[in-house]
């Protein structure tokens, strides 16, 4: 097997978080995540990541404080699996997945469960990848799907109500973030600039407590794009993306 690390308040200062490693535009978004995953130990956040410089890692937490519009009790809420570049094919993936499955298990949960989507999306794990481990579609809105590995047939998780209307009442451009992810902070500060320089509205949510994470009026990971009332992406966007978006 290969060698982990799972971060702690003893280390994480010490440790990259993968996602931004090496970026030190993003040395912000880090420090960020940095405390908010500080903030969320108590609650049995677990970010395990391969003992190597790489963006290799695993995320997840009891779903009844992840942040995130899922429902249930007894569950794990998977944030992110990601392995990239050379460190594919070497069942890290599978040593990460079954390392959180096994936990669930340990601790006598129900089961595990994480966000993906019927087409490919930027920053939504791959359906494939838990199919394959016994995973199930649950439940959807739009493309994304809730898949859930239960262990007993207890009830399963669900998206809450207000996720399913993916509509706002503002009209205005309008991104939900959260520093769960290192590179919004960033984004969020060219995004600001690119906004004032050009005269254009853009409203920035911050999501940043459990209660506005769970009562989020959509799907929501980290990031959500809302454009005539609408949602339309969970893409990060930079400036150049807004503005192809928005000109399209």
């Amino acid at each position: 097997m290969n060698d982990y690390i799972n971060l702690t308040i003893d280390n994480i200062d010490k440790e990259h978080i993968c996602c931004a490693i090496g970026d030190k535009k993003h040395q912000r978004g880090v420090d960020a995540k940095k405390e908010w995953i500080k903030s969320k130990l108590q609650d049995g956040h677990v970010f395990r990541k391969l003992n190597a410089r790489g963006k290799t890692f695993i995320e997840y937490e009891p779903l009844e404080t992840a942040w995130t519009p899922v429902i249930g009790k007894n569950y794990l809420y998977i944030y992110c699996l990601w392995v990239a570049g050379s460190f594919k094919g070497q069942g890290v993936g599978k040593e990460l997945l079954t390392y959180a499955i096994d936990d669930a298990r340990k601790n006598g949960m129900n089961g595990i469960c994480t966000i993906t989507s019927k087409k490919k999306k930027p920053f939504i794990s791959e359906k494939n990848f838990f199919l394959h481990y016994g995973f199930k579609v649950v439940d959807e809105i739009g493309d994304y799907e809730l898949l859930v590995l239960s262990f007993n047939d207890n009830d399963v998780p669900m998206f809450s109500d207000k996720a399913r209307k993916m509509k706002i009442d503002t009209k205005d451009f309008t991104i939900y973030y959260s520093n769960e992810c290192p590179y919004a902070q960033y984004e969020i500060q060219e995004l600001t600039n690119y906004a004032k320089e050009n005269n254009i509205k853009i409203n920035f949510i911050k999501v940043d407590t459990l209660e506005k994470a769970k009562n989020m009026p959509c799907v929501f990971n980290n990031w959500a794009n809302f454009y005539k009332g609408v949602f339309i992406s969970n893409t990060i966007l930079n400036a150049n993306s807004f503005e192809k978006l928005i000109s399209d």
